[in-house]
């Protein structure tokens, strides 16, 4: 490494590891692996199925999510009342990128240990439908706030004797158990997502991993890019919203929020999965307000410098 690259290098891992106040899992990279996760960064749109515009009928919405530019589904549930759907899905083109299935009563972390079994069933069936439909996260929230009576401190040792058996369980149906970081009026537990990163990484297992929810992360981290960064390879799935001022949850683009800082991390890391819309729309043409809004993530991913990249 010449002179040029190395403090090219060390001051961009620096800035990385100042915005995201930790170190950041493996990520601090040489310039030419930047380089290359840069080339290698993709924009791809998902949405819940179902949400965000009306349409006639299945094939319909289907229609209006291609012109969109969309490629993927994600599924609420464990997925099963769509199996029947998955034939159509693909026949339109459409990939199954997620299935998020929330806390299932956060069972597994109960404080009652004859729960547990139940939530861990509850996780391995997910995962077994997103091998059917060939999804490749599984977005899974330990705990809501107010869901187990057991202080973080339990809850991360029960995940941690669990987790890496999910993990393998996971990989058999070629998919990933991934942890959804929340705000603090929803979780107290796993609010960052370099917490979220590090009990992946601490299950030593390949199949469990986390994400990035803008709306969550806005009010939770304080950049967009260093969360991002401090996840590194963990980071298995992204939603789009934007954060919590009323009205909440609404579509990238509606207010003076930018996307660039996320967008930047996410071309730092070389993510090229799916970054899905989980949020509302308010406009009176739903159809033209995603439209807008799309246009508004592709413009802010394309100011999305990394150092010079």
């Amino acid at each position: 490494m010449n002179r040029r690259d190395f403090f090219w290098t060390t001051s961009a891992a620096a800035s990385a590891l100042f915005l995201s106040g930790r170190w950041s899992h493996g990520m601090i990279l040489d310039r030419e692996t930047i380089q290359k996760n840069v080339a290698r960064a993709k924009l791809r749109f998902a949405t819940y199925w179902g949400r965000l515009f009306p349409a006639e009928n299945d094939r319909d919405r289907l229609k209006k999510m291609r012109e969109l530019g969309m490629e993927a589904i994600e599924i609420s549930g464990n997925g099963e009342a769509l199996k029947e759907k998955l034939p159509m899905f693909r026949d339109e083109g459409f990939v199954v990128c997620s299935i998020s299935v929330g806390s299932g009563g956060a069972t597994i972390v109960s404080e009652d240990p004859s729960r547990r079994p139940a939530g861990i069933d509850a996780a391995k069936k997910a995962l077994e439908n997103a091998g059917f439909f060939g999804a490749k996260a599984v977005i899974y929230v330990p705990a809501f706030n107010g869901a187990t009576k057991l202080p973080p401190v339990e809850i991360r040792k029960i995940l941690m004797d669990t987790l890496p058996m999910l993990g393998e369980f996971a990989l058999q149906h070629n998919t990933c158990l991934v942890m959804e970081p929340l705000t603090r009026n929803e979780s107290w537990f796993l609010r960052q997502v370099a917490d979220a990163a590090q009990i992946a990484k601490d299950t030593g297992s390949e199949g469990i991993g986390t994400m990035g929810d803008f709306y969550h992360m806005a009010s939770e981290e304080p950049s967009d890019m260093g969360a991002f960064i401090a996840g590194g390879k963990y980071i298995k799935h992204v939603h789009l919203g934007n954060g919590p001022q009323p009205p909440r949850r609404t579509l990238p683009g509606e207010d003076d929020r930018p996307f660039v800082d996320g967008f930047r991390g996410l071309k730092y890391i070389g993510y090229d999965r799916f970054c899905s819309f989980e949020c509302g729309v308010h406009a009176p043409d739903k159809f033209e307000a995603v439209k807008r809004s799309i246009a508004f993530c592709k413009s802010e991913w394309e100011k999305a410098d990394v150092w010079g990249c």
